[in-house]
């Protein structure tokens, strides 16, 4: 690959920019959502955020595999998770909820969403991924970018770092063995969810019916 000229690697560090100013604006409002929804509710239901802007290397490697030039151009209109935020909530009800959050905002569009929460990949994977598109205002300009959200729950995510791992180890080829019993575990973490959602229901209404007797 031909080496960036000075302009086009100025247009490259504005892409990375304007990216981490999307980011930026997305993270400010779930913060500030989630403190109100602690605040009506006396509950969080993010446990934590995580956030990062591709490198240039994973964008002109996305931009390959679709068979399109290597341009600040195709970045913006072809590669819409360069900014990236992961959500980590406890229960899977949790994913919806900030699901519904997100789709009520005025200033943020859904582009896309993806539910492998309902709808497993066939390896196992299970998280909750949407596009949205929000307004960055500059100093005498406004432009609009595409973030990508991740929810996912706490066990969620340890399966999909241990599958990351794995994937990067064996560069996408790992022995049937281990991949099936990454598929069994899985299943194991559904279950896990599945059980955890119970157990908080049953806290929670153990809790009313006490509170319904004082």
């Amino acid at each position: 690959m031909q080496q960036p000229s000075i302009k086009e690697l100025k247009e490259w560090r504005n892409v990375m920019l304007m990216h981490r100013f999307a980011l930026e604006e997305v993270n400010t409002k779930l913060k500030i959502l989630n403190d109100e929804f602690q605040f009506i509710h006396d509950y969080n239901p993010m446990e934590h955020l995580k956030s990062r802007v591709k490198s240039f290397e994973s964008i002109t490697t996305k931009l390959e595999r679709k068979g399109l030039d290597i341009t600040p151009e195709n970045a913006y209109a072809h590669v819409r998770d360069i900014a990236g935020i992961r959500i980590t909530c406890s229960f899977v009800s949790d994913i919806y909820k900030i699901y519904e959050m997100l789709a009520n905002q005025d200033d943020m569009t859904i582009l896309n969403v993806k539910d492998y929460v309902e709808n497993p990949k066939p390896n196992g994977y299970r998280s909750f991924h949407l596009i949205c598109e929000v307004p960055i205002f500059l100093t005498n300009t406004s432009r609009k970018m595409c973030v990508e959200i991740q929810i996912r729950t706490v066990a969620m995510d340890f399966w999909a770092s241990l599958e990351h791992k794995i994937y990067y180890k064996y560069k996408s080829t790992a022995p049937a063995h281990l991949t099936q019993e990454l598929y069994e575990a899985a299943a194991i973490i559904q279950h896990l969810d599945d059980k955890m959602k119970y157990l908080n229901d049953e806290i929670d209404q153990y809790k009313n019916e006490v509170e319904g007797k004082e």
